[in-house]
């Protein structure tokens, strides 16, 4: 039988063992970050350190969005090149990195133009937004797209969008120059 004194202490070493990072991931991982995270309610994110990605804007072209293959997580829907985010990486450089590897975005012909934060508390997901300068054709860099495709900005709710991407769009669309 516990007595009350017993339960209070369980319960601040269940509280303290809560609030910290979540394990880090096998070192066949390419990164610390590359790791899922669980809420409390048991819905896991990607990226131990939160995530990002990138919503490149043309202004004749529409916005770059990536097929997502089948066995990734939401695979075959629609949404934006982006992952974890490194240690001590900032959500503006991991949403270009990524973009970079998975799409071939060239970093030199974009001007971020804002970002919007979806952050849970125990994990976050950024949203960058840019301007793509210099129009270019993208190309697939690893197995995680299925093909990467300029839309039209008004053709985007067309497409079967990864659901934290639809549920974003209309607020990130929004904010878009018109022009």
């Amino acid at each position: 039988m516990s007595t009350t004194g017993e339960n209070v202490e369980a319960s601040a070493e269940s509280s303290a063992r809560d609030r910290r990072p979540p394990p880090l991931p096998p070192g066949h991982l390419r990164d610390p970050g590359d790791a899922w995270v669980e809420s409390p309610d048991g819905v896991r994110y990607w990226g131990r350190f939160g995530a990002a990605g990138l919503l490149a804007w043309h202004p004749t072209a529409g916005v770059l969005l990536q097929h997502r293959a089948e066995w990734s997580h939401h695979g075959g829907t629609w949404g934006i090149p982006g992952g974890a985010r490194k240690l001590d990486e900032s959500a503006t450089d991991a949403a270009v990195r990524e973009a970079n590897e998975e799409a071939g975005v060239p970093p030199e012909t974009l001007t971020v133009l804002f970002d919007s934060v979806h952050d849970l508390g125990f994990w976050s997901y950024t949203t960058v937004v840019a301007r793509v300068d210099e129009l270019f054709d993208p190309v697939l860099g690893d197995a995680e797209s299925i093909e990467l495709r300029w839309v039209a900005v008004g053709d985007v709710e067309t497409l079967p969008l990864h659901p934290g991407f639809a549920s974003s769009w209309p607020r990130l669309r929004a904010q878009l120059p018109t022009g």
